[in-house]
């Protein structure tokens, strides 16, 4: 997991698109497609990097989890 200081000296953790897609067990094109149509966890561009915070990657899980009647 890449990790980065966030502001207050607090650690924030992020992942990169081939974290997000060995998490979700699929290809990184399609990571990359999911942004492209406005789906899954919101990431931050830095540079040529699109970084994906890890509280979005828990909060998109737990919609897929309600979306699957597995809250």
């Amino acid at each position: 997991m890449t990790q980065q200081h966030g502001a207050r000296g607090q650690q924030a953790e992020y992942l990169v698109t081939a974290e997000l897609a060995e998490r979700y067990r699929t290809a990184e094109s399609t990571v990359r497609y999911w942004r492209m149509i406005g789906y899954g966890p919101k990431g931050v561009k830095v540079g040529r990097k699109v970084l994906y915070p890890l509280a979005e990657v828990e909060r998109f899980d737990q919609e897929l989890a309600a979306q699957n009647g597995a809250a």
